[in-house]
């Protein structure tokens, strides 16, 4: 593949992370990483809280890992198939690179880490929306950070970032209805793991109250 077009982007900023503060350039080569812990702990603790919401909900926060596995896969057989060296070893006159240079076989287009990004932050936008003004400034940081630590192409990550975000969006998409009709079947079940797993589902409190705001709905509807 072709990354000469990329290339002295990838070099202006490669030069702008050494002439960062150490403390800075540490931080990038820990989020690198970190980032993919904190998706990790978005993805379990949404499916916690979506044990106590109703199907619809408990479907989506399960769904949120498993897409971004399916761009994870997505990502990997690209990479497989470009077979595009890293910049860290190929760009002449650029800056080291913060962090080891993957050794040769180790593509670089797409990013993975992007991918996985991008689609977490997509598919928990979807399940829980009010995340959206964090997980995509999260991705964003991420996808930026593997350029700025010189392990990837400028393009290799906005690639991740798309395919991550598009396929993830897609699984969710499809395996939507078909998760939701598990999640009720488990639930319904009564065994003990699916307790566990599947949570109680909406307090009885609440589902009292829908009923009761349902009932009145159909009364009101009754009398016109």
């Amino acid at each position: 593949m072709d990354s000469s077009a990329t290339a002295p982007l990838y070099r202006d900023i490669t030069d702008f992370a050494h002439d960062m503060p150490s403390w800075v350039q540490h931080v990038a080569e820990t989020w690198t990483e970190l980032g993919l812990l904190v998706f990790g702990v978005l993805f379990i603790t949404g499916w916690w809280r979506a044990r106590r919401a109703d199907e619809a909900a408990l479907a989506l926060a399960v769904l949120a890992p498993l897409a971004t596995a399916f761009a994870y896969v997505g990502s990997e057989v690209l990479k497989s198939m470009v077979d595009e060296e890293r910049p860290c070893r190929t760009v002449v006159g650029a800056a080291a690179s913060l962090v080891p240079c993957p050794p040769t076989g180790d593509w670089s287009f797409p990013s993975n880490h992007s991918a996985i990004a991008g689609a977490a932050a997509v598919a928990l936008a979807i399940a829980r929306p009010r995340l959206a003004w964090l997980t995509v400034p999260l991705a964003l940081l991420m996808a930026f950070s593997r350029v700025f630590v010189g392990v990837h192409y400028p393009h290799d990550v906005a690639v991740g970032l798309l395919l991550g975000a598009a396929v993830s969006a897609a699984a969710v998409a499809v395996l939507y209805r078909p998760t939701r009709s598990l999640a009720q079947t488990v639930r319904g079940s009564g065994a003990p793991v699916a307790a566990l797993v599947s949570g109680p589902g909406p307090s009885t409190g609440t589902a009292v109250r829908s009923r009761r705001r349902s009932g009145g709905s159909r009364r009101r509807h009754g009398r016109h």
